[in-house]
């Protein structure tokens, strides 16, 4: 493919990249979500305008996304450390557990086939945005884990579910913590470190899975595609730390419904790609 037609082809989709990356980064101060909530979605969207096979184009925008949140959640876990909300008793004790929980969905993620993990995406995001329109004023369930087996369970299924999402864990952990009576602030910067835990083995795991995949798309290393990569870095770390200020600004009610609304349009997209 000559350089004309590379970038006729990839124009829109790098155009589609820059969006993603400025909504991606607010996202990731925001609400901790790593923004592989937005990442994920418009990356699979656009794969299919290149005639992506929907199975790797699940795969590649899951990779592509943990690439970047590698990168995102370290510029926004330090904004929030500066503010004091990121729980580093918590980072340790669940640490070793969403590693292991990584491993085990990126494993299950190289070997499953693409619907399935768009209807896990579907699914999960879905449950979640409907108990943060429940619990949108993050009223606690518990005061704490009830003992250290929830604990470290809640920490491996983060991992896990993260891993096959390609989501940096704040989806996921931050309704479990505030459950658990952590306040909202805190669980949102926690989770911009726990991105990091996630983003590093899950994307070189991803990396080896996909490492002699064919059909894959120029510039792609196993299922990281390097031209999305390049395109979403710069922004996603631009604009989480301008995220993470206006976290610390605002509201803990305006926080859980907007992390509410994010999560459920992007389910009903991604399931209704599933149907049709």
């Amino acid at each position: 493919m000559d350089l004309l037609a590379l970038a006729q082809a990839y124009g829109p989709f790098v155009a589609s990249m820059v969006f993603a990356g400025v909504v991606g980064g607010l996202l990731a101060g925001l609400l901790g979500v790593g923004g592989g909530i937005v990442i994920v979605p418009v990356l699979y969207s656009m794969l299919g305008t290149l005639e992506i096979h929907e199975d790797l184009a699940i795969k590649i925008a899951v990779a592509t996304s943990l690439a970047t949140i590698v990168v995102t959640s370290v510029s926004s876990s330090r904004s929030h450390y500066k503010r004091g909300n990121v729980d580093l008793e918590l980072l340790r004790a669940w640490g070793p557990w969403i590693v292991i929980g990584v491993l085990v969905g990126t494993g299950l993620a190289t070997i499953a086939k693409g619907w399935l993990m768009t209807l896990t995406f579907g699914i999960v995001a879905f449950l979640v945005a409907i108990n943060m329109f429940v619990r949108a004023s993050n009223s606690r369930l518990l005061p704490d884990f009830p003992n250290s087996a929830v604990k470290r369970g809640c920490g491996a299924l983060v991992g896990v579910f993260s891993a096959i999402m390609g989501i940096g864990g704040g989806t996921l952990s931050v309704p479990i913590l505030t459950a658990f009576g952590f306040d909202i602030k805190r669980s949102v910067g926690t989770a911009a470190a726990i991105g990091f835990l996630i983003a590093v083995p899950a994307t070189l795991g991803y990396v080896i899975g996909g490492w002699s995949s064919e059909d894959l798309p120029p510039f792609s290393i196993g299922y990281v595609n390097v031209i999305a990569f390049i395109a979403l870095v710069p922004l996603t770390s631009l604009c989480a730390p301008l995220g993470a200020r206006l976290a610390h600004a605002l509201p803990a009610s305006i926080l859980g419904y907007a992390f509410a609304v994010f999560l459920l349009l992007t389910s009903v997209r991604m399931l209704w790609s599933v149907v049709y």
